[in-house]
């Protein structure tokens, strides 16, 4: 996914009411930023830590500026990390559709945002003859406190929690159900549950394990030009 224009550079002043951000931008303007993350965005929100944000020409927006990317430095080098969870979706959908995630490729047809469970959306809903449904659950993930170990979730998540008894459900009910976990960062070699951040999560979590619910982690290469799905790393909980 190549981003439409060049992002611009800045430094985080500060985050506030989850949703903006100021910065201030390399040029010297102090803007704010919308930060499309609901998260706690745990270890990445220092203030002076280096941002990279695009920008829409959009008349009918308030801030024209969106939080992208945040270098973050947890083994002596710093790399770019993704914080708009507003991109996973479309980044797993067109590797889906591109044949280039090994663990789902073979449907006939792909839907986004279908209805599924208790008044939930699926994020993808894989269909074929042959191959039945396939119920597919995407998270983003860019909280690392060890190097090399990307964690989920950074927050208490009770909406992901719920997913996961959804995706059970539909496993019961004789379909497939995958857990994509999206790492927006390059440096991560494994993933795992931060279970001391919502142990409700980790619990739910091996219980859809146990039901079959499937477990898949990808991380991404990152540059302020474009975010690309790089490979597959190991589950470890």
């Amino acid at each position: 996914m190549k981003f439409a224009s060049p992002l611009i550079r800045g430094r985080l002043i500060k985050r506030y009411k989850r949703f903006l951000a100021d910065v201030v931008l390399d040029s010297g303007e102090t803007i704010t930023a919308s930060c499309a993350n609901t998260g706690s965005m745990m270890g990445l929100v220092a203030p002076d830590v280096g941002v990279w944000l695009s920008e829409s020409d959009s008349q009918t927006r308030k801030y024209r500026h969106t939080w992208e990317l945040i270098e973050n430095d947890i083994s002596g080098k710093t790399e770019l990390v993704g914080i708009n969870t507003g991109h996973p979706n479309k980044l797993i959908s067109e590797a889906i559709a591109d044949k280039r995630l090994a663990p789902l490729v073979g449907y006939a047809s792909q839907k986004r945002e279908q209805k599924y469970g208790k008044n939930s959306r699926i994020d993808i809903l894989l269909e074929d003859d042959e191959k039945g449904r396939a119920y597919v659950e995407i998270k983003n993930v860019h909280l690392m406190r060890k190097p090399g170990l990307a964690e989920f979730p950074d927050s208490v998540t009770a909406r992901g929690a719920k997913h996961l008894d959804e995706l059970s459900d539909m496993v019961a009910a004789g379909h497939r159900a995958v857990m994509v976990y999206l790492v927006q960062r390059v440096d991560a070699t494994s993933f795992t549950l931060a279970d001391d951040v919502d142990p409700h999560y980790a619990a739910t979590f091996a219980k859809a394990m146990s039901c079959g619910v499937e477990a898949i982690a990808y991380r991404c290469r990152i540059t302020p030009s474009e975010i690309v799905i790089d490979k597959k790393i190991p589950v470890k909980v």
